[in-house]
């Protein structure tokens, strides 16, 4: 059974072809500038070399039909036919209060996530694009949604209910969902594994620090409070995105700097997080480089970045009043070695110390505190993909047979 995986951007998206009777992943790729002059197409097969071009792609559907078409290509290709592909899985960031889990795509759910394009502008209006280019190209084959904020269904009230007039939630859904759902239940479930604890007894805190980054506190396996919100803007500082703020900010920029709604949204997403308090770049890479040369911005968002960081996790600490394991993840979370380090130094409250030498690692597997810590420290990579491929696969074998 083959699962071909996409998260679709506007004018760009990355997929994944995995082989489920093994899970393992036969290709992958990018799409990006879609609709733009010089449209970049990236496909590497696994083992293989990969393939970078770039041309003029018009629209999602022509982008999808030439990864489809390498795919199945002579001299690179990795299956013997589009038929091969039994079934086609899309991240969909937002699914409100409607979706609990990942479900087949059918007229009503695309008319369902319509109507969740108000809480996420930015990324459903994508999404959907996404879906209906490859219900176009592969018509027959079954797409099944697999949601961002699903796993965050679980939480409680106390935990999803915003301080703010009850009828906003009653009327407008007004509430905290949450994001990075896929890998948030991705690392908790293969850390629980790691420490051969049983998922429905395991408490965790999980660190998912990219571009975008959020922490969620996970009790017995399943999501009890989470820092982002009704967007993925609240929470952590992010690459570009402020996180935490105090709302009466608004009105501080539309009085005295005149800005508008959109000028705001704008400021708040993409001139904001690392890239706004160091002026440098929003890739912690380039921060953590401008620091070390003496750059005094570049060191106070990474001062900033930690604080927040130690915020969340001693919170969730308390909350959860048990803790298994503490889980870094996500570009950040699995390679900034001397900033992952100075976070679990700073835990020493908890009992934790940091075993210095585990803690070099990138991208792969580590319990970095000590064998005495009595909370685990890990670095769990993470695979949202292979989430998603799991969940397609068995949306799809679960299906009731139709009758004649």
């Amino acid at each position: 059974m083959f699962v071909f995986v996409l998260n679709c951007g506007s004018s760009s998206f990355k997929y994944q072809l995995l082989d489920m009777s093994n899970e393992h992943r036969v290709a992958t790729g990018l799409v990006e500038r879609i609709g733009m002059k010089d449209s970049i197409i990236a496909y590497e097969p696994t083992g293989g070399e990969k393939i970078k071009e770039t041309c003029d792609i018009a629209d999602h559907a022509v982008a999808i039909r030439m990864v489809l078409d390498k795919l199945v290509d002579a001299n690179v290709g990795v299956i013997k036919s589009l038929s091969d592909i039994t079934a086609v899985g899309h991240r969909v960031v937002h699914g409100a209060e409607k979706f609990s889990g990942s479900v087949m795509i059918c007229d009503k759910v695309m008319a369902a996530l319509e109507e969740c394009v108000p809480m996420a502008p930015l990324h459903n209006p994508a999404n959907i694009t996404g879906i209906q280019a490859m219900q176009k190209a592969l018509p027959g084959v079954p797409n099944v949604a697999v949601f961002d904020t699903a796993f965050h269904a679980s939480m409680p009230p106390e935990s999803y209910t915003y301080a703010v007039p009850y009828e906003w939630y009653e009327q407008h859904h007004v509430r905290r969902y949450g994001f990075h759902g896929t890998s948030h239940r991705f690392v908790a479930e293969r850390a629980a594994q790691m420490l051969n604890i049983p998922k429905v007894r395991f408490n965790c805190i999980t660190c998912h620090m990219g571009n975008g980054s959020s922490y969620t506190a996970v009790k017995g396996g399943k999501s009890y409070d989470t820092s982002m919100g009704l967007t993925p803007l609240e929470g952590m500082v992010m690459g570009t995105r402020c996180g935490d703020i105090d709302p009466g900010l608004l009105s501080f920029l539309a009085n005295n700097l005149k800005m508008s709604v959109a000028d705001m949204d704008t400021a708040f997403n993409k001139k904001s997080g690392l890239l706004g308090i160091s002026g440098v770049s929003s890739d912690m890479r380039d921060i953590e480089n401008a620091a070390k040369e003496g750059n005094k911005r570049a060191q106070l968002a990474i001062d900033v970045l930690r604080h927040r960081a130690l915020k969340y996790i001693g919170a969730y600490a308390i909350e959860l009043g048990r803790v298994d394991a503490i889980i870094f993840t996500g570009g950040i979370g699995e390679n900034a070695i001397d900033f992952r380090g100075s976070v679990v130094e700073r835990l020493s409250t908890l009992g934790i110390k940091l075993d210095e030498a585990a803690n070099n690692v990138r991208g792969k597997e580590a319990i970095i505190s000590t064998a005495d810590s009595p909370i685990k420290v890990m670095v769990v990579p993470t695979n949202e993909e292979l989430v998603i491929a799991r969940d397609t696969k068995e949306v799809v074998e679960n299906v009731p047979a139709k009758k004649d």
